[in-house]
């Protein structure tokens, strides 16, 4: 009996393979666990329209990414930080301050956790390069400029 896998299953394939295995391992076993559905033409055919949907979306959500990188290496987020007697900044820029300056002045909505800050914190005042991990391997720049107050 011909059978789509629809999880990984040790010893016999990966999700998605279409495998020959005995009557009563498919019916009792594969089937019966929802490991499996049976290989008729109507199962393969929604499988692959499914495969269709997912890789369209896939490709929706890179192009977009794609665009909220160009975005972010176009704009320069300016945080303003009070500064104490010796020119220092009080405290240091976090990531949230970056995340939410970007959000309030230029409308690009980018999690935190994904802004990366070489050297832990902003301590100083100046212009930084920073890295943001969008996903699928894509990495925008984002210039962040420290200015005191």
């Amino acid at each position: 009996m011909k059978v789509l896998l629809t999880k990984d299953v040790k010893g016999l394939g990966k999700a998605g393979e279409i495998k020959e295995v005995k009557d009563g391992y498919a019916n009792n076993f594969l089937i019966g666990k929802g490991l499996a559905q049976a290989a008729t033409p109507a199962v393969l055919r929604q499988y692959e329209a499914e495969q269709r949907r997912k890789a369209e979306e896939l490709k929706y959500e890179i192009s977009n990414l794609e665009k909220l990188k160009n975005e972010l290496e176009k704009v320069k987020v300016i945080i303003k930080k009070q500064l104490g007697a010796n020119g220092a900044l009080f405290g240091s820029v976090s990531k949230d301050e970056i995340s939410t300056e970007l959000e309030k002045t230029h409308h690009l909505i980018v999690d935190k956790k994904s802004i990366e800050i070489d050297h832990n914190h902003l301590k100083a005042v100046g212009v930084y390069e920073l890295n943001v991990k969008l996903g699928h391997a894509i990495v925008a720049k984002l210039k962040v400029e420290v200015v005191g107050e």
